[in-house]
């Protein structure tokens, strides 16, 4: 039984989830010519479509994760659609902290921080990712909120120079630092 699928909300991926009865899945926003996900999903204004994408989702008990910007009106909505788990968006604060942009990542930081306190106050259990690496990693992990980060990107990257096993090796002495701070 897979752990977790990564699809669109689309009538084709519902099927397959159906008929695959994955633990869980983490709807995105998907183009074809995406390599990989390039922002989130818009929760407030696909909700009619979500809804019921959610609840089909929930009554067959496979567990729903919306990957969302750290943005109260698309948590807000995460919440009363029943979604149980958001991933937020952290692409734009990498970005910024590896290109040096100080002023733009300490203001998507500030996003994620409250994005996440919010989350978890509406009972909902908060994931992270995009674009994490050792230093992102150890960052987020600080926050008490995340409880799951995705980062198998950048490993599998970075697992071509070092090997897989140190490369999970260096990903959890980052992610334990950063608990410990």
């Amino acid at each position: 039984r897979p752990l977790n699928f990564e699809m669109a909300a689309t009538a084709e991926m519902l099927q397959i989830a159906l008929a695959t009865a994955p633990h869980a899945v983490c709807l995105v926003p998907e183009r074809r010519t995406e390599v990989t996900t390039e922002g989130g999903l818009d929760v407030v204004g696909q909700r009619d479509a979500l809804g019921p994408f959610i609840a089909r989702l929930n009554d067959a008990g496979i567990r729903v994760s919306l990957f969302i910007a750290a943005d109260p009106a698309q948590i807000e909505m995460a919440a009363k659609l029943k979604a149980p788990v958001i991933e937020i968006h952290t692409g734009a604060w990498c970005d910024a902290v590896m290109e040096g942009r100080k002023a733009q990542a300490a203001a998507e930081w500030q996003k994620i921080v409250a994005g996440a306190k919010l989350a978890h106050a509406a009972g909902l259990e908060v994931h992270a990712g995009h674009g994490l690496d050792y230093v992102t990693a150890e960052a987020i992990s600080a926050l008490p909120q995340i409880v799951e980060l995705n980062i198998g990107h950048f490993m599998m990257g970075e697992a071509i120079f070092v090997g897989l096993t140190q490369t999970v090796r260096d990903m959890r002495a980052a992610m334990d630092r950063g608990r410990r701070s």
